[in-house]
């Protein structure tokens, strides 16, 4: 039902953002909210959660989720959505945020669709009234293995779902060897808000980076005997020694890790920064990017050896920035054009081909990775995809 002869509908945007208040995090959904108010929609953010909050003060977990919510109220409010965002905690007696306990029930009633990007909103009786409900896959080979396995939690959360939607681009293809049983995996992709990006200077700083955390525990999945990692400490591993290989080149992360991680980094000669330190504050967190030289990452073990053609939601900033990116290959390059401020790797010597070819002509590939952005992951093209092939 439109809210007004403007709307194209009202949509509600399920995410993380107070969850886990850090930079990365938060434009991650906004790109989203961004791209739906920029073609017509009606659009609110809300979290409504028996989920613990993080706390990146304490580094832990926490009840109060105020700080939380007065950062990325700020945020949201700057960018056009005062009185559009919600906050509830299911867990204990807690107080509501933003949208009053009435409204967001009222909300729920007259909305016509939600995306729950990333999958992280339980879904209860209440959401069930919303006609068009969208799973926004951004993580690959978890679901699609206990689908599979026969888990009843992941059963019971897909088929509370209209639609599904996965990052993993090349699901159901001969060289992707996940099964797809059950739902129908429509490709999509992150997209991004370039006007967020665009005042970059054409030309970047002196530093290849990026923004990780080392090591993650317990989303490790097993599969036909095989073992597939979520932590991407081992993919940095075989990867270690790249700023020694070209020592002309500076090469840096902002990382969440241990001191003797820390230290062997540094012994090999990468330049260190705190991730949480700069996912604090978005400023922070453009800066970082926008004055980079590029970014070289690696992707999770269950994307690159389940061939899913998964692209990071960090990674298109830089593209959007004008900073070329150099990353694992995923078989994303099915997709997206490579080889022009966009390179896939699968070894060290690939990695280094790629550095090769931006050095020898930057500004180009700085001018083709903006234009990369703009043609395949632009908030308003991607996101008009998934509303159209879901019907609204």
């Amino acid at each position: 039902m439109n809210t007004s002869k403007q709307s194209k509908g009202t949509i509600i945007v399920f995410g993380i953002a107070f969850f886990y208040p850090l930079a990365g995090v938060t434009f991650q959904f906004l790109h989203y909210l961004l791209g739906l108010k920029k073609l017509g929609y009606d659009v609110y953010y809300v979290e409504d959660s028996e989920r613990l909050v993080y706390d990146p003060t304490i580094n832990d977990l926490s009840q109060d989720a105020a700080t939380n919510v007065k950062a990325i109220a700020k945020i949201l409010e700057r960018y056009g959505f005062k009185d559009r965002w919600a906050y509830r905690s299911h867990y204990g007696n807690r107080p509501c945020y933003g949208l009053t306990e009435q409204q967001i029930n009222e909300l729920y009633q007259r909305a016509d669709a939600f995306l729950n990007v990333t999958g992280a909103q339980e879904i209860r009786d209440e959401h069930r009234v919303i006609p068009r409900r969208l799973y926004i896959e951004s993580d690959p080979f978890a679901a699609q293995i206990h689908v599979a396995q026969g888990d009843e939690y992941w059963l019971n959360l897909l088929d509370a779902h209209t639609d599904h939607f996965s990052f993993g681009e090349n699901l159901g293809q001969p060289d992707c060897p996940l099964p797809t049983e059950r739902y129908l995996w429509k490709p999509t992709r992150q997209p991004v808000a370039l006007d967020l990006w665009a005042d970059s200077s054409e030309i970047g700083g002196s530093q290849y980076n990026t923004i990780t955390t080392w090591s993650n525990k317990n989303n490790d999945v097993e599969w036909n005997g095989e073992v597939y990692h979520w932590t991407k400490n081992y993919a940095f591993e075989k990867m270690i020694d790249l700023p020694g290989r070209r020592p002309e080149l500076s090469f840096g992360m902002a990382v969440k890790a241990g001191d003797q991680v820390k230290q062997r980094l540094t012994e090999y000669s990468w330049k260190l920064a705190d991730s949480v330190a700069v996912s604090n504050d978005v400023k922070r967190y453009q800066d970082y990017i926008k004055q980079s030289r590029g970014e070289f990452t690696v992707a999770r073990d269950q994307y690159v050896k389940g061939r899913t053609g998964w692209q990071s939601d960090r990674s298109v900033c830089y593209l959007a920035a004008g900073r070329p990116v150099v990353t694992q290959d995923t078989a994303f390059g099915k997709y997206v054009p490579t080889g022009e401020g966009l390179f896939a790797f699968a070894d060290m010597d690939a990695a280094l081909a790629a550095f090769d070819a931006i050095e020898s002509d930057y500004p180009r590939h700085c001018k083709a990775a903006r234009e990369l952005a703009n043609e395949y992951l632009d908030a308003e093209k991607v996101v008009a995809s998934i509303m159209q092939r879901a019907g609204l």
